[in-house]
C-alpha cells in the first residue's frame, strides 16, 4: 500500500538546478531530489521552540541510490517525512520529482490489505484504470521485486523482507519516480536485509528511472549506494559519493574510541 494514498502535505517547492557535474555515462546529470536550507522546529508544551533541522541543503541525481546516514535523532527520518511530504519545514525550498513513495520501517505499518495482489493494487484504485490495465501492473510490479508467485499469498505469510519488497512493488505499480525508504532492514534478519537491497539496487540498475534515498544507521549498507548523505544534529555534514562518507565516519569512529581509551 503506498502511502501517497494515505497522505498528501503541501510544500514549498523550487525547481531543480542543473548540475556541472557529470554521471556515470559523462551526461549533465538530472535531479531527483534536492532541498535548500530545509529548516524544520517543533513546539513544546511550554511553548518553546526546538529546532530539529538547521539548514539542511541536499541533491540526489536521478536514477541512483543514496542513502542517509547520521547518528540516532540526528534527524534523518525528519527530513525523508518532509521529502515524503508527510512534514512541512519552518522554511527553506524543497524539489521532489513525482510521483514520489514512503516506504516505512516497519512494513507492519504499510502492508495490510489480505492479499499480496490486493495491497499492491490498493493505491490503483484513485487512478481510473481498468481491471486489466490494474493486473497488468501489479504483475510487472511484483515481477521488479521477485515476488510474482507471490500475487495470491495472504499477507501474514510473509517474512519482513517479502513484505518490504510488497510495499515496494505497490509504488512501482503507482509508477513511483522516487522512493524514500525509511530505514527499511531495521527489524529484518540478515537474510531478508540482504535480499531488500538487492531489490532496490537491482530495480534501479534496470529501470534506469527510478531514485531511492535509503535512510540507515548501518554503515555496511553504504557499499550498495552511489552516494550518501551524513548528518549530526540536525545538520548535513558531509554530502558526497559513497567511499568518502564511509571513510569519513570511520574517522570519527576510531577519533572517538581513542579519545575515551586515552
Amino acid at each position: 500500500m503506498n502511502l501517497s494514498t494515505l497522505a498528501r502535505t503541501s510544500l514549498l517547492h523550487l525547481s531543480p538546478l542543473r548540475s556541472t557535474s557529470s554521471t556515470r555515462d559523462n551526461a549533465t546529470e538530472s535531479v531527483a531530489i534536492e532541498g535548500r536550507n530545509i529548516n524544520f522546529s517543533v513546539n513544546t508544551r511550554q511553548g518553546k521552540m526546538v529546532p530539529i533541522l538547521k539548514d539542511c541543503s541536499i541533491r540526489i541525481p536521478s536514477g541512483q541510490l543514496w542513502m542517509l546516514l547520521g547518528p540516532n535523532g540526528c534527524g534523518k527520518s525528519t527530513l525523508l517525512k518532509i521529502l515524503a511530504g508527510l512534514l512541512t519545514p519552518t522554511n527553506g525550498a524543497l524539489y521532489v520529482r513525482r510521483p514520489k513513495s514512503y516506504v516505512f520501517q516497519n512494513p507492519d505499518h504499510q502492508v495490510v490489505m489480505p492479499t499480496v495482489e490486493a495491497d499492491v493494487a490498493f493505491g490503483l484504485g484513485r487512478l481510473n484504470l481498468t481491471n486489466s490495465e490494474v493486473r497488468s501492473r501489479v504483475s510487472k510490479a511484483l515481477e521488479a521485486v521477485g515476488m510474482s508467485e507471490y500475487l495470491q499469498r495472504p499477507v501474514q505469510t510473509l517474512s519482513g523482507g517479502q513484505k518490504q519488497r510488497v510495499a515496494i512493488a505497490g509504488a512501482l505499480a503507482e509508477a513511483c519516480k522516487v522512493l524514500l525508504l525509511d530505514e527499511l532492514t531495521t527489524f529484518l534478519d540478515e537474510s531478508d536485509q540482504m535480499e531488500v537491497i538487492k531489490t532496490v539496487q537491482n530495480l534501479l540498475d534496470i529501470s534506469g528511472e527510478v531514485t531511492a534515498l535509503w535512510v540507515t544507521h548501518r554503515l555496511e549498507e553504504l557499499e550498495y549506494a552511489n552516494g550518501a548523505v551524513y548528518m549530526e544534529d540536525g545538520r548535513v555534514i558531509m554530502h558526497g559519493d559513497a567511499a568518502s562518507i564511509s571513510k569519513f565516519i570511520k574517522a570519527k569512529q576510531s577519533s572517538y574510541i581513542d579519545r575515551i581509551n586515552s
